[in-house]
């Protein structure tokens, strides 16, 4: 297993999923029933109402729509439990009017998928499995064991408890692979969207065995690759206009791991990409291939995640999105601190809270 530092790219969170892999439908519920300026709907006596689940599956869902970047946590001064604002990519998907709000595309699970693996990832045990695993073949134990190894290579994850690694072993192979035997139900065989990416397959003939499926990937749009090349880009080399696509394709946190991707596949995904966008660039100096951009990667990045959707429904565009919920924002924040004089005080301090939270988070993706 590859040396790396596990704390720069996740936090110590594990068995936090409650034993529930992410369900169909969780993630957008999640979006419509939160109101950022009050009361978490994961906080309130009727949550399992609101949500039409079981206490558990509270946690579950809450704990999944932070690590998949749907929902951000945030605290007013004073404040001893978290309230949650969208995030901008969470709004350009489930939006009224979003790009795809009732995760009809597969490109929107490939994009959901890579943003569970970027940090600050909660989910170290996937982030492992998809980074740092080199077996062949494995099984539940093989990865719980990865896992491990991994946690306690780590100074300052001492705590952590096997019975939670093993959990998260046993979620990171329902999450993407059927069951190839033993027990299971129906809902276990329909529930979780992520399946179908095919990222992991049972082996044939072999009780409880999986594999990685590296093959090309039918239903991952060459805009997705493009996207996470670049933010990968934007982390790793802040300031580059250009990364080889070995490192896209074999260091740890590269959309190559993320998505079993070899260097070739990136290449011509990016190749075609770079046909009709003059920002991108795919060059081959001295027989070393590289992905070069004329721009700060991630507004790139996120320009050309918003091209594909765009062609596939008649959706407004990521600048687009971000430019008018920014002023939508400001605008609602100036009228709220205008009138905070003849209105509910401390009402309006939640509203002012919650549009400070989401402002931050917009001024993120445009840096």
């Amino acid at each position: 297993m590859r040396a790396v530092d596990l704390g720069e790219w996740c936090e110590p969170s594990f068995a936090r999923h409650e034993t529930f892999h992410p369900r169909f439908g969780w993630l957008r519920k999640a979006y419509e029933r939160n109101d950022p300026s009050a009361e978490s709907v994961f906080h309130r006596s009727d949550a399992t109402v609101a949500l039409g689940v079981g206490k558990n599956m509270v946690n579950a869902i809450r704990y999944w729509s932070v690590a998949f970047g749907v929902l951000a946590p945030y605290k007013r001064p004073g404040d001893r439990i978290e309230r949650y604002v969208p995030t901008p990519l969470a709004r350009a998907i489930f939006d009224e009017g979003g790009w795809d709000p009732f995760v009809e595309d597969p490109a929107t699970l490939w994009v959901l998928h890579w943003n569970l693996l970027q940090p600050p990832c909660l989910a170290p045990s996937w982030w492992v499995a998809f980074n740092l695993l080199d077996a062949q073949q494995f099984d539940d134990t093989v990865l719980a064991e990865c896992i491990a190894e991994a946690v306690r290579s780590f100074e300052g994850w001492d705590n952590v408890v096997p019975g939670s690694i093993k959990k998260d072993a046993d979620c990171v192979l329902r999450t993407y692979a059927s069951r190839s035997s033993g027990r299971q139900g129906l809902d276990d065989l329909l529930d979780c969207p992520f399946r179908d990416l095919g990222l992991i397959e049972a082996v044939e003939g072999e009780a409880r065995r999986y594999r990685f499926n590296t093959a090309p990937k039918a239903t991952l749009p060459d805009e997705v690759i493009a996207y996470a090349s670049l933010m990968f880009m934007a982390r790793v080399s802040p300031g580059a206009r250009s990364i080889s696509l070995a490192r896209l394709a074999r260091d740890p946190g590269s959309p190559g791991q993320a998505f079993k991707v070899g260097e070739r596949a990136l290449f011509e995904a990016l190749e075609r990409v770079s046909t009709s966008d003059a920002d991108l660039s795919v060059a081959e100096p001295a027989g070393l291939r590289q992905l070069h951009v004329n721009d700060s990667p991630a507004p790139v990045g996120h320009k050309l995640l918003g091209v594909h959707f765009e062609r596939a429904a008649d959706v407004r565009s990521w600048e687009s999105m971000v430019g008018t919920r920014t002023s939508e924002l400001k605008k609602a924040r100036q009228t709220l601190t205008e009138q905070s004089d003849t209105i509910d005080v401390l009402r309006a301090t939640s509203h002012v809270a919650a549009i400070d939270a989401e402002l931050l988070l917009l001024e993120g993706v445009v840096a």
